[in-house]
Parts: C-alpha cells; structure tokens; sequence
C-alpha cells in the first residue's frame, strides 16, 4: 500500500465516520474560550487598537539570553518588503552613526553556513519577526516570568 493511502486510512480511523448534511446546514465549528474570546472558529473579533509604542523610554532591557532587542519607536508606517527595509536607513552600518542608532548586529551578515556575507543575511532582512515595538499593552495572559539572575 502507498504511503498517501496508509495515511488516509489512520485519519479515517482517528477521525470517525464522515456525515454529509443534506439538510444544507453548516457545519458546527464549535465554539472555544480562548484569547478570541467565546466566539465561534468562523467568525473573527474586532480588532483591538494597535498600542502606541512607549516613548523615551530609552533601550530597554533585554530578559533572557539571546533576546532580540524591542524598538524603541513607532514603526507603523515602516516599509519592510523584498526591495526596501526602512530600518536599514537608520540601523545599517552605513548611517547607524550619523542617525544615532544602533548598527545591525555582525550576526545579521551570516547565513545559515557560517559565512560572513557583504550585506543583511535574506533569513534576516525582515526585522520585525524578531524585534517588536515596546508597549504598555498588559499581558494577554497571566505569568510569573522572572529574568534569570545574571540579567538583573
């Protein structure tokens, strides 16, 4: 037996009998109290409004080992695309000082392999995966995090 037919057998299996409707109805999608709220799968919330980065706040410091630095400004309107990295008129190496920001870390020239390439690595080029604006949004979750001591 093929693998794809192997596979669709065990979903078979996990998932039960399938039952057509024939009445036109929907399918329930059921309903989950989560983040979104009690709504059901198919619908979506309302947005809440994007927060207002905290201003002069300074850099703030960083949690745990490894955490990519927060942005301590608005990026709104920034154009991040395959042609243009707005953060790079201000972070590249080659206006980081007469912009007074901080250069791109070395890290971000190096792909995968280790090589040191003559520009922003591609799996590093959209910055904001990484870094996101300081908020004074409170936590959508509950947690009891502590940095580790030799952070604080």
């Amino acid at each position: 037996m093929n693998k794809t037919v192997m596979l669709m057998m065990a979903l078979l299996l996990v998932m039960g009998p399938v039952q057509a409707q024939s009445d036109g109805a929907s399918l329930d999608t059921g309903t989950m109290k989560a983040l979104r709220g009690t709504l059901s799968l198919d619908q979506d919330p309302a947005p809440e409004r994007i927060r207002d980065p905290l201003k002069d706040q300074g850099i703030q410091d960083r949690q745990y080992m490894h955490q990519p630095p927060l942005i301590p400004h608005q990026v709104r309107s920034y154009e991040v695309d395959l042609k243009v990295n707005r953060c790079l008129s201000c972070h590249g190496w080659k206006n980081a000082a007469s912009r007074n920001a901080p250069r791109v870390s070395v890290t971000h020239f190096e792909p995968r392999d280790g090589m040191t390439l003559s520009d922003i690595s591609p799996r590093r080029y959209f910055c904001m995966q990484c870094h996101v604006p300081q908020t004074g949004a409170r936590p959508l979750v509950e947690n009891t995090f502590t940095p580790v001591e030799s952070l604080r």
